[in-house]
């Protein structure tokens, strides 16, 4: 058996590979790999933040995110033009390639409680691995207050009594 010599084997170091023209390839003749895997992307604890409240709130029977005090806060600080906050109840960590997730809600008063955390959960899980590609290891989801139906909202409370 008689071997070629390493400069015509495409697998040798500092070989050129060809395609099936003959030419060679412009991912390595540029040097670097595939364009995927030059360069690094982060991801801030915001962003995660953002994409999970935004998904917490589309689940039916969740009420609101945060607890009563950060609610208070938060109608007057919704107030202003531009300040609304969608992170509101929800603290993310994240690492390079992971994230955890806490979630405050109150629920809707009649709706069973283990089922809304149970569909919070699954979608903040999926919005946010499809969306950041972060593997999402854990969500805590504390049920701080449930909204009854004669109960005014936080953000009424809020208002000027005087007119």
């Amino acid at each position: 058996m008689t071997e070629s010599p390493q400069q015509n084997r495409p697998d040798s170091p500092g070989a050129a590979s060809r395609g099936d023209d003959g030419r060679q390839s412009q991912l390595t003749k540029r040097g670097g790999g595939a364009p995927a895997t030059r360069g690094r992307t982060t991801i801030a604890d915001g962003v995660v933040e953002k994409i999970a409240g935004m998904a917490a709130r589309d689940v039916v029977g969740v009420h609101a995110m945060g607890s009563g005090l950060s609610r208070t806060f938060g109608a007057v600080r919704d107030r202003v033009p531009g300040s609304k906050s969608v992170t509101r109840g929800v603290k993310a960590e994240v690492g390079e390639s992971q994230t955890a997730l806490d979630l405050e809600i109150v629920v809707d008063y009649g709706v069973a409680i283990s089922e809304v955390a149970r569909d919070v959960r699954e979608n903040v899980i999926a919005a946010v691995e499809r969306m950041t590609g972060l593997e999402v290891v854990e969500v805590n989801i504390a049920v701080s207050d449930v909204k009854l139906p004669d109960e005014d909202d936080d953000e009424d409370e809020s208002e000027s009594r005087v007119q």
